[in-house]
């Protein structure tokens, strides 16, 4: 999966993705869950949330370098984010002993789609409607004072509220 992933960013042919791509491979993205319990809470869950992101949003827009860029990096801002503690649980016989679990370790406290953005931004250009649907990713998660501004980046931007769809729906449908 990794693979299919570095290939289709590849092939947008954008100027500085060699170096996200770097970026991405130094450091725990192919790794890292997507969440610490909500979704996508195991190693490698970030890749495949963000393939199955990306195969929605294909079939919701079509395939291109923007759905590609938007869907694949959208969380960006979770690698390097999450790391492994322990606490202690009972096993199936009642025992006492140290699990692991994620835990957030954020070390560039920026928010979430805007960190993304900045984050891809350090490497690639990207068009306006990227920046938005990356941005407003999340979608009505947000806080509520910020509802009327998300509807109108919706409108300005349908595929920011289609990137909004695809999250959702590998979150709730797929649980990746």
């Amino acid at each position: 999966m990794k693979e299919e992933f570095i290939q289709l960013l590849k092939e947008t042919n954008r100027e500085g993705m060699d170096k996200l791509i770097e970026f991405l491979e130094h450091s725990d993205f192919f790794k890292a869950p997507a969440s610490t319990r909500f979704h996508g809470a195991f190693e490698g869950g970030l890749l495949e949330h963000s393939m199955k992101v990306y195969e929605i949003l294909k079939q919701k827009s079509g395939d291109s370098e923007h759905v590609r860029i938007i869907a694949l990096l959208h969380d960006i801002c979770k690698a390097n984010f999450y790391k492994v503690d322990y606490r202690n649980a009972k096993n199936e016989l009642g025992v006492w002993e140290k699990v692991p679990y994620y835990t957030i370790d954020d070390q560039i406290p920026y928010g979430h789609g805007e960190k993304s953005v900045m984050m891809i931004s350090e490497f690639i250009k990207l068009t306006p409607e990227e920046r938005y649907a990356i941005r407003w990713h999340m979608g009505f998660t947000e806080p509520k004072e910020l509802y009327t501004t998300i509807g109108a980046a919706y409108k300005k931007y349908p595929i920011a509220l289609l990137t909004h769809e695809a999250d959702l729906e590998a979150t709730y449908f797929y649980d990746i």
